[in-house]
């Protein structure tokens, strides 16, 4: 399914001036125009090399490595599983098969509706709460697999 998004071109050029289109930003530039549209659209590249004076195959390794950044539309809300060594032994990938079963998607995947994108995460930091998942910034630990898909139910049901 093709998404296509609005840019507001004098938000990107804000974002861009409030670094002083300085090179060694590109990283939070992409995170901050992340910010706005969950991810950043593929037509802004081009400003980005241009703007920040950068080669293309830059802009586009940067988006590559760092997961927070992503070319691709993700949902509203970004459902990580933590599938670390502690969140693993306490079940992690029944959660994971769960949650894209009932989303109907792979890891890595975006709903059509574009409201979750399902990703996996080495850590999240709550070892002691595994097997935990964040939803956005939101943190919910010592989940199985009825539990995590309930929690996700409630983030659906706050969209009107």
């Amino acid at each position: 399914m093709e998404h296509t998004v609005e840019i507001d071109w004098q938000k990107i050029d804000e974002i861009i001036e409030k670094y002083n289109s300085n090179r060694e930003a590109l990283l939070m530039v992409m995170q901050d125009i992340s910010d706005i549209y969950n991810y950043v659209p593929p037509d802004v590249v081009p400003v980005l090399v241009y703007k920040l004076g950068l080669r293309e195959s830059l802009v586009y390794s940067v988006a590559t490595f760092y997961k927070t950044i992503s070319l691709e539309p993700r949902g509203k809300y970004i459902v990580h599983v933590c599938t670390g060594t502690a969140c693993h032994v306490r079940g992690a990938d029944r959660i994971m098969d769960a949650l894209a079963e009932r989303l109907d998607i792979k890891e890595g995947q975006t709903t059509d509706d574009l409201l979750f994108t399902l990703e996996g995460v080495r850590c999240i930091g709550c070892c002691a709460s595994g097997p935990v998942i964040t939803v956005n910034k939101e943190t919910h630990g010592g989940l199985d697999r009825t539990s995590a898909v309930k929690t996700v139910e409630l983030y659906n049901q706050h969209v009107s």
